[in-house]
């Protein structure tokens, strides 16, 4: 999968006016951009969400980071992505998560996030139209999940983490698997504003389970997950200040063994963060 060195990781080129995100997309394809990640969120029509972005660009993949295993049938991602694949020139690249127990309960079943997501490649290998292991990732952040990413797909695409992640998860798969983390981004160089913005994205993550345990194996303690974030933390996981500052942590996540850093803008003056989108177009194409 032909994914780059950079992308741009969006809720808003899912959420916003349809025609708004179709000139948005056209324009990051022209600046270069080598991804438009688009979050599963809650469920929904993520494949015909990602189809809008593939109709609107010509060149840049569009990768779903990532769509929830029980909010989606896997019979009916398989079908969808192989059309994706066969209509828009194998741009499409297809992300998994596990989610937590509480989405498991939601859709009645146990939560054994191992054997589930097991489980569901099987039928997504099995389906009339199956989705090659080379054209899915998985969200992994335990080691035991990202050797099953390893095994069975392109590789991992991480939520929250930092470079010596990156690094950690380099070692245990070795050559080969992509590893392309995701890596919120603020464009204010005022440590105070930076830090609060990140904060207000941040902050409900933190309470949930699975992203708290994978920044304890990090070596955050739980004074660091307290009231939004500590300094030390925020300053980890999220890159914040001008255009250099954010290209250093892209090259600190690439020196670390990432093959492709997606930038989240958070803390956006605009619905649309088009404007902080041409800011961050150097680093679109890194030197």
């Amino acid at each position: 999968m032909r994914l780059g060195q950079t992308g741009i990781w969006s809720i808003e080129l899912r959420m916003a006016d349809p025609h708004e995100i179709g000139d948005a997309a056209a324009e990051l394809d022209e600046l270069g951009w080598g991804a438009l990640w688009i979050p599963g969120l809650g469920g929904g029509d993520v494949l015909g969400d990602s189809e809008r972005l593939l109709r609107a660009t010509r060149n840049t993949m569009v990768a779903v980071g990532v769509a929830s295993i029980w909010r989606h049938q896997p019979a009916d991602m398989a079908a969808g992505h192989a059309r994706l694949q066969s209509t828009y020139g194998r741009r499409h690249l297809l992300g998994l998560g596990v989610s937590d127990p509480a989405a498991a309960r939601s859709a009645g079943q146990p939560y054994r996030p191992l054997a589930d997501m097991t489980a569901y490649l099987d039928r997504l290998e099995q389906a009339p139209a199956p989705v090659p292991a080379g054209e899915r990732v998985m969200a992994a952040l335990g080691p035991k999940m990202t050797e099953l990413a390893g095994q069975r797909t392109a590789g991992v695409h991480p939520f929250m983490v930092t470079p010596e992640y990156t690094a950690a998860a380099r070692e245990q798969l070795g050559d080969g698997p992509v590893i392309a983390p995701y890596q919120a981004v603020v464009l204010e160089e005022d440590p105070g504003r930076a830090r609060a913005a990140a904060r207000d994205f941040l902050s409900a993550f933190l309470g949930m389970d699975h992203y708290a345990r994978n920044l304890r194996r990090q070596g955050f303690a739980d004074d660091d997950l307290a009231r939004g974030g500590s300094d030390r933390l925020i300053d980890s996981v999220v890159a914040w200040g001008d255009i250099e500052a954010i290209g250093t942590r892209i090259r600190a996540h690439r020196q670390a063994g990432a093959d492709h850093v997606c930038l989240h803008v958070v803390g956006a003056a605009s619905a649309m963060p088009l404007p902080e989108w041409r800011r961050l177009a150097p680093l679109a194409r890194p030197a």
